[in-house]
């Protein structure tokens, strides 16, 4: 069969298998819908959790940031898997024994304010909206290539998968479609990742292929490779960085503690029974993260050194077909612009005549590899797994933080049950919509706009989220100062040098050159000097907060 046939059929197998899941698993009541009724147990929550977590931008965007990137690249790798680490020590045990819903639930009753918990729901809503933009413009990106549609349509196909279950479902339909999508990403991720590891190294593990010698030429390592055809094109070598250590270090910082605020991952750690079932999960989840991302590096350099040789000094009118295929989807590009024939793909961009899009490198990496059709197949339905899982997970965020926190909590206390089922199904449906402009509508590449939500979630969830746990000093005034200071600074800063001023957006006009991508971190340590000088100066919190933050952080018998 061709390529399409292959993926309409592993596709069409795998949505059978979602939609199967949410009708099998509808939410009958607010706690179904919200936490899966607390009663996931610890390896379906770690899948899940996994699949939450790598989104389109683990699945699809990391490896062609790294591939073009090189060392810099490392940036996302480091954060994100830190950052989950982070996550699982200092917050998800706490939030899980704090025993509600939602983040937001969280900052309202630690903070003993609507005021707060408003804030909060502005900045669950702000962060999940910015994040679910990558994850459509990630189901677009695969629907268009692999089945012939435009970017578009695709969103709005993705949008109605999304819809059926997440609505549907809540979050029990989603977790339980999280465990089947983390099986289909993490084997699409891996076969590809094998065959092409023991075509350029003769070695079955990824892992170790990226350190060893190329089968064509004994004696020299794939980096070494890698490094000359770099330097031959006029780029920085592969091992080499050009980012300045600062931005590195704000960077790689800002997806750390942006990733212990997400709320939508944090939410997940609610559908365990216990406190100790979270702090297992989170075990479980890290090690099925691992295997994806200690891949990763792997299948960005196999992808650059077979991207290279496949297409530099080329007669564009023998191109390989991937390069065809994708250059339907118009996220590859080539303009000859000495008219001689040849592909210049070179440093240069006065002299370059390619280019490539970094979003499509995972999804032709089987392609530019000629792996059979069927793995080409598979890889589609994995990008779309990982896209529609975080997606899921994003809109009942979205969702929950408009029925129960902004309605039940602070517009309607009086709603029923039933009224914020329905009301949390209706927000859904709304957020999905909006989710779908953003995707028709992105405003960048799929990681890129996914590092600024991870910079939004570090400079207003962490801090506030952090001093709720392990300060019970820290009052409501210095929260909501500290969340507004440190929101407002950041996505002043994205804004004005992302979309007011994009042409100083280097690091000659920075802050002290920290890029857009890691000024996160800056608004984050704002948010703890703003919260903590304003907590000085005002009334500390009741005695009956303060005896609720003890009961978080000291083990209960009857809970762990």
């Amino acid at each position: 069969m061709d390529i399409q046939s292959w993926t309409y059929l592993i596709v069409g197998i795998s949505f059978a298998i979602y939609i199967g899941i949410a009708i099998w698993s509808r939410a009958s009541s607010t706690k179904e819908f919200y936490v899966a009724g607390g009663n996931v147990s610890p390896l379906a929550n770690g899948m899940a959790t996994a699949a939450d977590w790598m989104s389109a931008a683990s699945f699809i965007s990391m490896a062609g940031l790294i591939s073009f990137m090189g060392r810099d690249g490392s940036v996302y790798l480091m954060g994100w898997t830190g950052g989950y680490v982070l996550l699982a020590l200092l917050l998800a045990p706490y939030l899980r024994k704090f025993g509600k819903f939602t983040v937001p639930d969280f900052v309202g009753d630690r903070y003993y304010s609507q005021t707060a918990r408003l804030v909060a729901v502005v900045c669950a809503i702000f962060v999940s909206f910015t994040y679910v933009a990558g994850q459509m413009r990630g189901v677009g990106i695969v629907f268009s290539r692999f089945l012939e549609v435009d970017i578009n349509m695709g969103v709005l196909i993705g949008m109605a998968i999304v819809f059926f279950y997440a609505v549907l479902g809540g979050m029990k339909g989603i977790t339980y479609t999280q465990v089947a999508q983390y099986c289909v990403l993490i084997f699409a991720y891996l076969v590809p990742a094998i065959f092409i590891s023991i075509a350029l190294t003769g070695n079955m593990i990824p892992q170790f292929g990226f350190g060893s010698d190329i089968v064509s030429e004994p004696g020299t390592s794939l980096l070494d490779k890698l490094d000359g055809l770099q330097t031959e094109l006029g780029l920085a070598a592969y091992t080499e960085g050009t980012k300045g250590m600062l931005d590195m270090l704000f960077i790689t910082a800002a997806l750390m503690v942006g990733t212990a605020g997400l709320p939508h991952v944090i939410v997940r750690f609610f559908t365990v029974p216990k406190v100790k079932d979270a702090r297992i999960s989170a075990g479980y989840a890290l090690v099925f993260i691992a295997i994806l991302y200690t891949t990763a590096p792997a299948i960005a350099a196999f992808a650059r050194t077979n991207l290279i040789l496949s297409v530099s000094e080329q007669p564009y009118a023998k191109v390989p077909q991937w390069f065809k295929n994708w250059e339907k989807t118009k996220l590859i590009a080539f303009t000859d612009k000495n008219q001689d024939g040849l592909i210049q793909y070179v440093g240069n961009e006065e002299h370059n005549e390619l280019v490539i899009d970094k979003d499509i490198i995972v999804l032709a990496n089987p392609e530019i590899a000629k792996l059979p059709n069927w793995v080409i197949g598979l890889v589609a339905a994995g990008g779309l797994a990982a896209a529609l899982s975080t997606a899921a997970g994003l809109l009942l965020v979205i969702s929950t933080s408009i029925a129960h926190d902004l309605f039940k909590k602070i517009l309607r206390p009086d709603m029923s049950d039933k009224g914020e089922l329905t009301a949390a199904r209706i927000a859904a449906g709304g957020a999905v919509v909006i989710a779908g402009y953003f995707g028709i509508n992105p405003p960048g590449f799929v990681a890129q706009v996914v590092a600024f939500a991870f910079g939004l979630a570090a400079s207003s969830f962490f801090p506030v989220i952090i001093m709720g746990i392990f300060s019970k000093r820290m009052n409501k005034e210095g929260a909501i100062v500290g969340m507004i200071v440190g929101l407002i600074f950041t996505v002043t800063y994205i804004i004005y040098f992302k979309f007011v001023n994009p042409g100083n957006n280097n690091a000659a006009h920075w802050l002290w050159g920290i890029s857009p991508e890691g000024i996160g971190t800056l608004g984050m340590l704002l948010n703890f000097a703003v919260a903590a000088i304003i907590a000085k100066f005002t009334p500390p919190p009741p005695d009956n907060v303060v005896e609720m933050i003890e009961n978080i952080r000291v083990p209960n018998s009857n809970k762990v």
